[in-house]
């Protein structure tokens, strides 16, 4: 009985929070986790300021799957998969507003497919201003700046602000992430200077994704750049082109984690996993190219908006190798998407998507190519509600004999529910 009591106290207070900031739940320089912040990428900037107190938001994401895919390979080894729900994904947000320009974001997995027990994916503190050091300190320069200071999410090219970061899937006009899904989480530092519709980031991390103090010497730092044009010329065209790279000089204790550093597993479940458990696993779909030492990755996303149709794309080149590795190897990806959002508010869209990777997994192999096709539409049924449908068509070809993805495909149908607030 005093268990239920805890829990019903809890509840209430939680509720309580939600009706005290419901009249007003917007931050300062904060991309909206609802429909209005699809196609933002960086945070927007803004030197005016509404804070007034301590601010506490408490956001979240769920998401839930029905899904229909066969999946095949040469070697007959892939279990038969049927069309059911997959799990329930949760996130749990909690962004607060610490002083004037000052913001702290935190995001946890309640539960993803690969963990189904909570874990912290990671947060930051995100400067506008130095007012809390003495008022009007670097006033000019901060108009322009922002300093990002976390265990966070590192700003290597565009894509990652249009991938589904578990729960988190509204940004994503598919179902499906990229296949090599460049996203990892390490402790770092990001410099942004925002100029008109020009901007630049100088960051640096400690090149780790799960930290410790055993690793001595092991790890060098990382080091990201990325500059862009992004201008809105009016109401219906917006241009937006951006270059980034990642440099890491060595890792010799677990590795850089650039292409694997998703904990939370893929939204294709179990395709592409044999009977005896080798394959794809949590990561269904994804091309891991396993370059975990000495790594170059340079990206580039152009992003186009004409009224309801709009194209992003993705040029990227990967450069590195393993520990073991005497000579480097590089991975290129492209791929390109074009939506439309039709009607005045443009609750519904339809899109498709073509995605490839080539490369070579060790220096004595050869090239494998896997493609991706995906078709989608989407109903925003209210700014926070999104449904969407998605059909995909995945293959490998020239993979080594004996390999679980030789002569491998995919295909089938994903509908999900999407809610963020």
């Amino acid at each position: 009985m005093k268990s239920i009591m805890k829990k019903v106290i809890l509840i209430a207070i939680i509720f309580t929070g939600f009706s005290f900031y419901a009249q007003n739940r917007d931050l300062d320089n904060f991309r909206q986790p609802d429909k209005r912040g699809i196609n933002d990428f960086e945070a927007p900037k803004d030197s005016v300021s509404t804070f007034e107190n301590v601010k506490v938001r408490l956001g979240g994401a769920s998401t839930l799957q029905y899904q229909s895919l066969s999946h095949e390979n040469d070697a007959n080894n892939l279990p038969e998969l049927g069309s059911n729900f997959n799990l329930a994904t949760a996130n749990l947000d909690l962004d607060v507003a610490l002083a004037e320009g000052v913001r702290m974001h935190l995001r946890t997995y309640l539960s993803s497919q690969h963990h189904t027990e909570a874990y912290v994916k990671g947060g930051y503190i995100q400067i506008d201003n130095l007012n809390f050091i003495s008022e009007g300190f670097l006033s000019d320069f901060m108009k322009h700046a922002r300093i990002k200071i976390g265990h966070m999410e590192n700003n290597y090219g565009d894509a990652h602000y249009r991938r589904t970061d578990n729960a988190m899937a509204l940004y994503n006009p598919f179902v499906g992430n990229y296949l090599m899904d460049s996203f990892t989480t390490e402790v770092g530092a990001e410099l942004y200077y925002f100029h008109n519709s020009w901007f630049g980031m100088l960051g640096f991390t400690n090149g780790k994704l799960n930290q410790n103090v055993t690793d001595k010497d092991q790890t060098s730092p990382s080091f990201l750049v990325k500059v862009g044009y992004d201008n809105q010329f009016d109401e219906d065209f917006r241009f937006r082109l951006t270059g980034s790279l990642f440099h890491s000089a060595h890792n010799n204790a677990r590795g850089i984690y650039m292409y694997s550093g998703d904990r939370a597993g893929s939204r294709y479940y179990s395709v592409m996993t044999n009977v005896d458990g080798n394959g794809d696993t949590f990561r269904g779909g994804r091309i891991n190219p396993n370059l975990k030492n000495e790594m170059t990755a340079i990206m580039i996303n152009p992003f186009i908006k004409a009224g309801g149709l709009e194209f992003f794309g993705i040029f990227e080149s990967s450069t590195g190798k393993t520990k073991s590795e005497t000579d480097r190897r590089n991975w290129t990806q492209i791929s390109g998407e074009l939506i439309y959002r039709l009607g005045e508010k443009e609750n519904v869209y339809i899109g498709a998507r073509i995605n490839s990777v080539k490369g070579a997994f060790a220096a004595n192999q050869e090239d494998v190519t896997v493609n991706r096709r995906q078709i989608g539409a989407g109903w925003f049924m209210t700014k926070n509600i999104l449904m969407k449908a998605e059909y995909v068509n995945q293959k490998y070809k020239d993979y080594p004999v004996g390999d679980v993805h030789e002569g491998g495909k995919f295909n089938g149908l994903v509908l999900e529910a999407a809610i963020s607030f």
